[in-house]
């Protein structure tokens, strides 16, 4: 099972919604074993296909906070959820999506990652449109690698003997030990520069000059523990930047290098000869980043968004237009087919039925209704049969001839008895006669059926034409 991991940019706030694009995205595809297959940039549409799909989304363009959430499921959850991050947000909490995190942090607080629905709807939608079936989306914050939470004491002042007892300026005692401070959990803080801000202001609002003597800016991904956030800043402040966010916890600074394509990597222990400003940064390259985004276990398409292998979109109905044709062209002509064999059926039937009844009438003349053509001959000519003085085959006579012609060893004096009624002959045989296992063969040479009753002991003869 492939997997192709994408990094995505953020989403430029200039642009109108009508004008979003996506330009060449940075791309790892994976076989089932894990080998990287393909490395590269490439246009959204031309990117490999592949069993699943995971795509990193930029650390601004996801809020993540951590809120208490009601104990609901399904659509009574989304619907909750605006409710709950309403006093957070900037924008109406209803045109955001917003994704849970299955992973409580305690009791019923979870992590909230919160994106711009119509942002979102645009990336998810134009990777299924692109063939695209299994899509994950997973902040890219989560990405980062995550050190262990370290337990740090801050130092216990000095206490001198003379300022453990102190007098006031009134005469009253103040006497005190300064207390030392309790122990923190302190969580680490993980910072990322992960490229080049690329704007598009200039296209749209034609600021060419300005934005040429603004600084370069950098994306920049900061986790604290599950919680992440982004920035873009100057390139030059990263550092300054990350140490006032992380005060008094420890910081470890990465930059983003092999990056596939041909862009100009910003960690100076990548490329040393650059004079980048960012200093004591560790590399962190593609390949690690994507490797995490495939471990990430908080997938943000979820409620609508969520992946539906039997939904029916442009792209599936586009490639299964030829095979819909071909189902449909098959059940046509089954039907057509289906009812002319029926319909040639039913003029053979009528045309047999019609020259019965012609054959019964040229026989019979007097016959005034026809309503079963074959049982009406059958019974006519049986009347002939007893008119004309001969025996039927079910009469009493015919069938104790069969059965005299029948009996073989069996001797004639070892019957008790034979009852007559229905068209059939039930033989008693006496006690002390034992009838052999070849009577019944000799019967159906006869043109005779016997059969005996285990209760009574008695055998039933039937006339077997």
């Amino acid at each position: 099972m492939s997997t192709l991991i994408v990094l995505l940019p953020p989403r430029d706030p200039a642009v109108p919604s009508q004008e979003w694009q996506l330009p060449d995205l940075p791309f790892l595809l994976l076989d089932k074993s894990g080998h990287i297959q393909r490395a590269g940039r490439s246009a959204p549409g031309l990117l490999p296909r592949a069993s699943s799909t995971v795509l990193m989304i930029g650390a601004r363009d996801c809020l993540m906070l951590a809120a208490t959430v009601p104990p609901l499921k399904g659509p009574r959850l989304r619907q909750a959820l605006p409710n709950v991050v309403e006093d957070q947000l900037i924008q109406d909490p209803q045109t955001t999506h917003i994704a849970l995190d299955p992973q409580a942090l305690d009791g019923n607080r979870h992590v909230l990652a919160i994106v711009d629905r119509g942002w979102f709807r645009f990336i998810v939608e134009g990777f299924m449109a692109a063939g695209h079936r299994n899509v994950k989306a997973v902040p890219v914050a989560r990405c980062l690698p995550q050190p262990a939470t370290v337990t740090a004491a801050a130092p216990a002042p000095e206490v001198h003997a003379e300022e453990t007892v102190a007098t006031g300026a009134d005469g009253a005692d103040s006497s005190h030990s300064r207390e030392e401070p309790a122990a923190d959990n302190i969580t680490p803080v993980v910072a990322a520069v992960l490229g080049n801000v690329v704007s598009s202001t200039v296209a749209v609002l034609g600021e060419e000059a300005v934005v040429d003597a603004a600084p370069p800016r950098v994306e920049l991904a900061l986790t604290r523990g599950p919680l992440g956030e982004g920035l873009a800043l100057p390139e030059s402040a990263v550092n300054a930047t990350v140490a006032a966010l992380a005060g008094n916890a420890p910081v470890t600074l990465y930059t983003l290098v092999d990056l596939p394509g041909s862009e100009p990597r910003l960690s100076s222990t990548a490329q040393p000869g650059h004079g980048s400003p960012i200093t004591g940064a560790l590399p962190l390259s593609f390949e690690t980043l994507a490797r995490n985004a495939i471990q990430c276990r908080f997938d943000l398409c979820q409620f609508e968004f969520a992946v539906q292998p039997w939904r029916l979109d442009r792209a599936t109905l586009r490639r299964l237009r030829l095979p819909l044709w071909l189902l449909a062209g098959t059940v046509l002509v089954a039907i057509i087919g289906a009812n002319v064999q029926w319909l040639m059926l039913s003029r053979q039937r009528d045309a047999v039925n019609a020259q019965m009844a012609e054959l019964l009438l040229n026989t019979f003349p007097k016959t005034t209704v026809v309503l079963d053509a074959p049982d009406q001959m059958a019974r006519q000519l049986q009347q002939l049969r007893v008119a004309a003085g001969e025996l039927s085959p079910d009469d009493f006579l015919s069938l104790a001839d069969g059965l005299a012609r029948s009996l073989g060893p069996v001797p004639v004096n070892g019957l008790a008895a034979l009852d007559y009624h229905d068209r059939r002959l039930e033989v008693t045989f006496k006690p002390e006669v034992k009838v052999d296992a070849d009577f019944t063969q000799r019967l159906t040479r006869n043109g005779l059926n016997g059969a005996i009753d285990s209760n009574t002991g008695k055998w039933t003869i039937r006339n077997g034409q």
